[in-house]
Order: structure tokens, then C-alpha cells, then sequence
């Protein structure tokens, strides 16, 4: 699958480049943009935690939140990638699918995308003015108003959920949009269907809890947020 195309950025202030994200290939669809990396992170709630636990490599779906320069991963004190990141470099992407890019070849399909890559070493939050600010984080990301609707953490909660914190100097972000970039290819003369099939999440109805009153009725921060966009 070809992932040429286009990308946009309005860069402002660079990230210090690394090797570990300097781009070698496809350079144009890349950015070290702060705004863009802000962007990607912005637009999303879940991430993949790369980590490497006995030797072994683990990749692992989780939610995040963004604060201050900071992105925080929450679990269980006895979460072994949260139990062993502190200790070593982790990798965490965030990836945003737009679109599928069906050209006239094969070799010339694709995808859309905005997506970014930040490595580190996390820090344990072990400060609870700043774990309560991460737990919040995390919960206004995916569900702006949340935080103080509902009831917040007990003691007890808090001393069974591990925080980290990985901060966001060391990250690199690519995108691509637009059409196959094969119009002007031979593959044109071919006369097939080529173009984007957009891919769009949006929010549903909510779905009240079935143990509550029949006419309960959801916060309106929730009921919003019905039929939006995410990202």
C-alpha cells in the first residue's frame, strides 16, 4: 500500500528532533510541530503504550490525558506496563484514522491519517495535588465535564491506581489527506473508480444504566456530545 499524499502544518514551535524521531522516510507528510502534536493528542482519548516487561515487548490500548506539557497513563498499582515504565523507555502512539485511499492500483492504496509517536522515560506521579490534576486530565479528555459530575476518588481508589506521567518533548507527528496520487499515472487510462472513502466516529445516543429509573435522563454534558464528531 502506497502512503504518499499530501499533509498540512502549521508548525510554530518546533520539538527538539531526535534520532529516535528524526523523519527518514516520507518526510513531507511529517511534522515536529508543538501545534500539531497538541492537534493529534487533542482530538483523542486513547492511545497504545509501547513497553518492553520481562524482555518481553507489550503494546497496550489505554486512555490518556494531556496537562501542562504532560501526558498521563492511569492503571492498577499491579499493571505490569505501568509497573515497569518508570523504569524504561516506552513508546506511545496516538493514531487517528480519516479516510481510506482507493486508487486505481493496488500498490497506489492508502489510508488518511493523523497520528504521533512520543518516546520517554515516565515518571511516577507520586505527588496527589498532581494525581488528582492527571486523574482529571484523564477523564476530561474522553468526557469533558465528568471530573465534577461525578464522585471523584476515595483514599482507597487512589492508592490502588499507579499514575504516570511522560513528558512531550521527545514526539514526532505525521499526517496524510487528499486523493491517490496516481490521476496522472498510466493507471488513469484504465478508467476506474479512484478516490477517498472518509471514515467518521461519531458519539451515539446515550444508553441509560438498566438498574436506574426508566425516565432517567443523562447529564447534558452527555447528552451533548450525541451525534458529534470525535476528532
Amino acid at each position: 500500500m502506497s502512503s504518499t499524499g499530501t499533509s498540512t502544518s502549521d508548525r510554530g514551535e518546533e520539538l527538539v528532533v531526535t534520532e529516535r524521531t528524526r523523519l527518514r522516510r516520507m518526510r513531507e507528510k511529517g511534522s515536529h510541530g508543538r501545534a500539531d502534536l497538541e492537534a493529534v493528542l487533542g482530538a483523542g482519548f486513547l492511545c497504545h503504550l509501547g513497553v518492553t516487561v520481562d524482555g518481553t515487548p507489550m503494546v497496550v490500548p489505554t486512555a490518556y490525558g494531556v496537562d501542562g506539557g504532560q501526558l498521563y497513563l492511569h492503571g492498577s498499582v499491579a499493571s505490569r506496563s505501568l509497573v515497569q515504565a518508570p523504569d524504561a523507555t516506552v513508546c506511545v502512539t496516538v493514531t487517528h484514522v480519516d479516510g481510506l485511499v482507493l486508487a486505481r492500483s493496488v500498490f497506489e492504496h492508502g489510508v488518511n491519517y493523523r497520528c504521533a509517536m512520543i518516546y520517554g522515560v515516565p515518571r511516577l506521579v507520586t505527588d496527589p495535588d498532581e494525581k488528582l490534576r492527571a486523574l482529571r486530565a484523564l477523564t476530561e479528555q474522553s468526557s469533558p465535564g465528568q471530573w465534577e459530575y461525578a464522585r471523584q476518588p476515595s483514599r482507597k481508589e487512589l492508592a490502588a491506581t499507579s499514575v504516570v506521567a511522560l513528558d512531550l518533548t521527545e514526539a514526532s507527528v505525521k499526517t496524510r489527506s487528499g486523493p491517490p496520487d496516481d490521476g496522472e499515472s498510466e493507471d488513469a487510462a484504465l478508467g476506474l473508480w479512484a478516490g477517498e472513502l472518509p471514515v467518521v466516529t461519531t458519539f451515539g445516543e446515550p444508553v441509560t444504566d438498566p438498574v436506574l429509573p426508566p425516565d432517567s435522563a443523562p447529564p447534558a454534558h452527555v447528552a451533548s456530545r450525541a451525534g458529534r464528531v470525535l476528532g
